[in-house]
């Protein structure tokens, strides 16, 4: 048997060592360590809950009693127990395993879907058959708990299976923009509202109607809420339901008098809400805006919000950027979804050593939206073991490009779009954007004219200092390399 003691100080360990993977995940410098400290404070507290719940440990006289409704003493139950933990890991890390980096937006959305989820079902589990000693009085306070883990597990379950399908490209990215939908919501929030005092004050454990009522709604809430956020706000949305996972695990907490689980829950609630700040700043938009959606429409395909005839593009082909690579001697590199879609980061980190080695100055410039999620860019290209040095914030290049020889844009559209700071009718007006066009030359690697996941054109492409490269990135950066290292 194990000490209790041993179980609370574990906790205190794994929560210790979730804050510094968070601090360790700040930099990229940092990242990997922070990784592994997330990986052993996991481990570790699994490993706690697990002997916990097993009944494996040896409680101070009397405390055991808090814990009996949630023991599993019988020996069938603990091997089923066991068996469906270790078959879950092993689905994960098999899963975990295979998703491509382009895929990981969605495997993050879809695994917020499943904290949702959890808090849904534990929480109404839990009103239903209580193993959870509450003292006398604390009821109102306990039934609160279980009300507010419910409501928004529910909101984030329904809300990150829908980005999950967005993302996955599933259904359509275009915001559902329905006829009265902010009054719908605020009704179904007031319903909500009305519910939860019809919930906390009923006698006993007799208010599962109201709690079930409550559940669909807040489903539906999540669900409409999500549907009228348009593509553009993607990144946002991801990192808003990875708030949401995380005060629905600390309500979790508080419910289940787990102390770890409070700590967990808040830190991954507040970095997910500083996350979706920041990353809002960078689009000039306030979260309440993302949240009341209509920005964005289907990538890839929408048309230009301008009617005029903005000119013709003119072309590259390989020779002709070869040269211009050659010819330059500061070089900046903006990468876009486009480039994780053909997966060249790989090929593209040889470009930039072979650059480096004829003595160019290459960098990387990371707009904080590129992508589908929050750091995305960064991840691929530290993937590719690109020098971290060389990737640099849209903050710290914007005043360089103007003395910048070749600006090369792989696979980027909304984030290099000058209508952002030029025209005020654009969707996009005030986003803050990286100002190749105000470099020497831009070439911008795409497959086609197609616009980007906001849905509308971009006039770099039409400007005199702008050449466009047309192909897969992954095709078009290997052919690059063969032409640079031609003599």
């Amino acid at each position: 048997m194990i000490p209790y003691g041993a179980i609370i100080s574990s906790y205190l360990v794994a929560a210790v060592l979730f804050i510094l993977s968070l601090g360790g995940l700040s930099t990229q410098k940092t990242a990997r360590r922070g990784n592994l400290y997330g990986i052993i404070g996991m481990a570790l507290a699994v490993a706690a809950t697990t002997m916990l719940i097993l009944g494996k440990v040896q409680f101070p006289e009397g405390l055991g009693e808090n814990f009996s409704g949630v023991l599993l003493n019988d020996p069938t139950t603990s091997s089923v127990f066991a068996v469906v933990i270790g078959l879950g890991a092993l689905i994960g890390a098999i899963l975990a395993a295979r998703v491509g980096m382009t895929s990981m937006p969605e495997l993050v959305a879809i695994l917020h879907s499943f904290v949702g989820l959890a808090a849904v079902l534990v929480g109404i589990s839990t009103y239903m058959g209580s193993g959870i000693s509450v003292p006398v009085g604390g009821e109102l306070v306990h039934n609160i708990e279980i009300y507010l883990d419910v409501f928004i597990g529910a909101i984030t379950f329904t809300g990150s299976v829908l980005a999950f399908l967005k993302l996955r490209g599933s259904v359509s990215g275009k915001p559902l923009t329905l006829p009265g939908r902010h009054l719908l919501n605020l009704l179904m929030v007031g319903a909500c509202i009305y519910l939860a005092f019809e919930f906390v004050t009923a006698d006993g454990h007799t208010a599962v109607q109201p709690l079930l009522w409550m559940t669909l709604i807040a489903c539906v809430i999540g669900f409409h809420m999500v549907a009228a956020i348009g593509g553009a706000d993607m990144p946002v949305v991801v990192s808003m339901l990875n708030s949401y996972s995380g005060w629905a695990a600390a309500a979790a907490g508080f419910m289940l008098k787990n102390d770890l689980l409070i700590v967990t829950g808040a830190l991954v609630g507040s970095s997910g809400a500083i996350l979706s700040y920041i990353m809002c700043r960078a689009m000039n938009r306030s979260f309440v805006s993302v949240i009341l959606g209509g920005f964005g429409t289907d990538g890839g395909g929408g048309s230009s919000t301008k009617d005029e005839d903005q000119g013709e593009v003119v072309t590259f082909d390989i020779e002709e950027t070869v040269e211009a690579m050659r010819d330059a001697t500061d070089i900046i590199i903006i990468p876009g979804y486009g480039m994780a879609v053909a997966q060249a980061q790989h090929s593209l980190s040889q470009v930039v050593d072979f650059l480096k080695e004829k003595g160019k100055t290459v960098r990387f410039g990371i707009h904080p939206v590129a992508g589908r999620l929050p750091g995305h860019m960064n991840v691929l290209l530290a993937e590719a073991n690109v020098d971290y040095n060389l990737v640099l914030e849209m903050d710290e290049l914007n005043d360089d490009f103007p003395a910048t020889d070749l600006v090369l844009v792989i696979g980027a559209n909304d984030i290099v779009n000058p209508d952002a700071l030029e025209d005020p009718n654009s969707p996009i007006a005030g986003m803050p954007v990286l100002e190749v066009w105000k470099s020497e030359m831009v070439v911008v690697m795409k497959r086609s004219m197609g616009t980007g996941y906001a849905g509308v054109q971009n006039p770099l492409f039409f400007k005199d200092n702008t050449r466009m490269l047309f192909g897969d990135a992954k095709a078009v950066v290997d052919q690059l390399l063969t032409g640079l290292r031609s003599p």
